[in-house]
């Protein structure tokens, strides 16, 4: 897909997620500013009017929250933002419904936290009612439930929660808006940076100098956002990233900001959610044979390739796979406990006992990572 049709898959996305960033709908003083708030939700609308279903996962309870409490700055402490987050959610919701309603549409809040997409039963949970709210003609409205989510259990940015979503409601693009209008191969604070219109492989990302957001408002910045829509372009869901100032022309012809190509085919939701989405609980080591089998040939794990075990795990459970550089390769299920992997490790089949000669990761359970 080049870069023409990469853009034209934008435009012509039946059903697209759209993220914007906290910078680009608050500010420091004054929190929620509700012209930037009518100029995405003007943008968004359009869309709509055009036969698409949108998903906007949008930013901003803290920001919102700050100005009526009283604070200088964002604050830093968890138990703070919890309640800046509960007293401006309350104003974001307002806000959206009230410029959605202009257009005669209708939104639902959806509060989601990590456990709802790392676990299965909440996955498929949060994918029925987001997919009932889109054939209802709603527009949900998403954010990370900074309320009641700890350091633990938080997404920690709302890129990585777009890119989830994108891939949960079966979207056909992504768009993600800041206060940033593209991707540049440095700072472009600085100077002496190349605006970059179309990324088609992740290894054109290396040696890119990004960094954290400028404004003070936001968690996530330029590095989370490629990081972003790497993942969803991995996945085969196609990516737009823009400035929110922008928003009008990302959701119309998409001929603006840094295109991200994506890949050939997309996974399935099952794999998506093992390899971007499930939460980790301990790491196996390969020697180089392990991962040539595991990464370029798709195999099962055996216990022979294994040089180390790392973490409290039992069977069943989602673990990293790791080559000798310690560099992630793959995610799998694993098929034994922690307790019982040491004494297996570095064995061939034959040589073990008949119930332990099982993969330890099964190919169907394992997913290779770029």
């Amino acid at each position: 897909m080049t870069e023409p049709n990469t853009r034209a898959a934008v435009a012509a996305a039946r059903r697209l997620v759209v993220k914007v960033g906290s910078s680009a709908l608050t500010t420091a003083h004054d929190g929620l500013d509700a012209d930037r708030l009518d100029t995405l939700v003007d943008g968004i609308a359009g869309r709509v009017s055009r036969d698409s279903q949108v998903v906007l996962v949008s930013s901003g309870a803290i920001g919102a929250g700050i100005a009526p409490l009283g604070l200088r700055a964002r604050p830093r402490d968890l138990v703070t933002q919890q309640a800046a987050a509960s007293v401006g959610q309350l104003s974001l919701a307002h806000a959206y419904s009230e410029s959605f309603r202009r257009h005669g549409l209708r939104v639902g809040q959806v509060l989601l936290t990590a456990d709802d997409v790392v676990r299965r039963a909440h996955y498929r949970n949060a994918q029925r009612t987001l997919s009932r709210l889109l054939m209802l003609g709603v527009v949900p409205v998403i954010n990370e439930n900074d309320t009641v989510a700890t350091e633990e259990i938080r997404f920690g940015d709302n890129d990585r929660l777009a890119a989830l979503v994108a891939h949960l409601v079966g979207a056909d693009a992504l768009i993600l808006l800041s206060d940033v209008d593209a991707l540049y191969d440095g700072d472009p604070r600085q100077g002496a940076t190349r605006r970059i219109s179309e990324v088609t492989a992740e290894s054109e990302l290396a040696g890119l100098r990004v960094g954290k957001s400028s404004s003070g408002l936001g968690t996530g910045g330029m590095l989370s956002k490629v990081s972003a829509a790497s993942t969803a372009a991995a996945a085969g869901i196609p990516v737009l990233l823009a400035a929110a100032a922008h928003a009008e022309d990302a959701l119309g012809a998409a001929e603006v900001g840094t295109a991200f190509q994506a890949a050939k085919s997309r996974l399935s939701a099952r794999r998506f959610w093992l390899g971007y989405a499930a939460g980790p609980v301990g790491r196996l080591h390969l020697d180089d044979g392990a991962v040539a089998a595991v990464v370029r040939r798709r195999r099962s794990l055996l216990a022979a390739g294994i040089t180390g075990v790392e973490g409290e795990f039992e069977a069943g459970d989602v673990v990293d796979l790791v080559d000798p550089a310690e560099q992630l390769v793959a995610r799998g299920v694993v098929a034994f406990d922690a307790v019982e992997l040491p004494s297996l490790i570095g064995y061939s089949s034959r040589d073990l006992a008949p119930e332990q000669r099982r993969e330890v990761v099964h190919a169907d359970d394992l997913v290779p990572l770029r």
